[in-house]
């Protein structure tokens, strides 16, 4: 079902499987299924529109998840009860607390810009934490802290790695210039979408702020999630798609149907160890 090489697949949400060199990690798990109720928080509910591409007995052995932030899109009650106890979870300090309440025992918190170091076999994975604001103003300060990450891989002969980032549920807002400022090079940049609206303000990217996120760190290429699978996420991904184009063409932007897998082994561009 999932590759052995390199590669990023698209389970559904903003779930992926992503697998470089021995490393295989999990992002944002949301394995409802289609027609069950979600819990976003501050009482808003949706029903799933999609089924997912894959289960938690589907995936192969876990090294780590990494969790932008604690909502039921993004850790449901099947990731709760089906997950590992002990597997290294990288997250927020807050969702780090709550989950130890869940009965995780390894959840890992990372404040902004500090990063954790996975190894294996000679080959490193590190996760960096950085800026993400799921809104602006007084309902900023009320949603659950949010975190994007770059991941840094150097494979085990230390020749050139990749350079991933994970952008979380954040909307654009001007700290988003440091990601590029300090690290620089993104070969492959993962959009969550849908365009999300509380209370007439964005919770999420709409296809305008991905394009614009594009500009400010310039990927060689991206992936959008996070687009079509609640009822509340209501900006088309063919209107990003639209948008990149105009607004960014540098970037070749993949649609990944859910259950297609992206190789990653020659996206590598310009991160090299140092």
């Amino acid at each position: 079902m999932f590759p052995r090489e390199d590669s990023l697949t698209f389970i559904g949400t903003a779930t992926t499987l992503v697998r470089l060199g021995p490393f295989s990690v999990l992002t944002d798990p949301n394995f409802l299924h289609r027609g069950q109720w979600c819990y976003f928080g501050q009482g808003l509910f949706s029903r799933r529109r999609t089924e997912p591409s894959a289960g938690i007995a589907d995936l192969p052995p876990l090294d780590a998840v990494v969790l932008s932030h604690l909502h039921g899109d993004h850790f449901d009650r099947v990731a709760r009860r089906g997950l590992a106890p002990d597997l290294p979870i990288l997250t927020t300090g807050h969702a780090a607390r709550r989950l130890r309440r869940y009965g995780f025992r390894e959840p890992v918190p990372l404040a902004t810009w500090s990063a954790e170091t996975l190894r294996r076999r000679g080959a490193t994975l590190t996760v960096t934490a950085v800026p993400a604001r799921h809104s602006t103003g007084a309902l900023g300060r009320v949603l659950p802290p949010v975190m994007g990450t770059v991941w840094d891989y150097v494979p085990a002969s230390g020749a050139r790695g990749l350079r991933l980032y994970v952008s979380g549920d954040t909307v654009v807002h001007d700290e988003l210039r440091e990601i590029r400022e300090r690290l620089p090079g993104i070969d492959l940049a993962v959009l969550h979408l849908g365009g999300t609206r509380v209370l007439g303000m964005l919770v999420t990217m709409d296809d305008r702020q991905g394009g614009e996120l594009l500009e400010l760190l310039d990927p060689a290429h991206a992936v959008p999630v996070h687009f079509d699978d609640y009822r509340n996420f209501t900006s088309p991904v063919s209107n990003f798609l639209d948008v990149a184009a105009r607004r960014h063409p540098g970037t070749r932007v993949r649609l990944l149907r859910r259950g297609e897998s992206l190789p990653l082994t020659d996206l590598a561009r310009s991160f090299a160890p140092e």
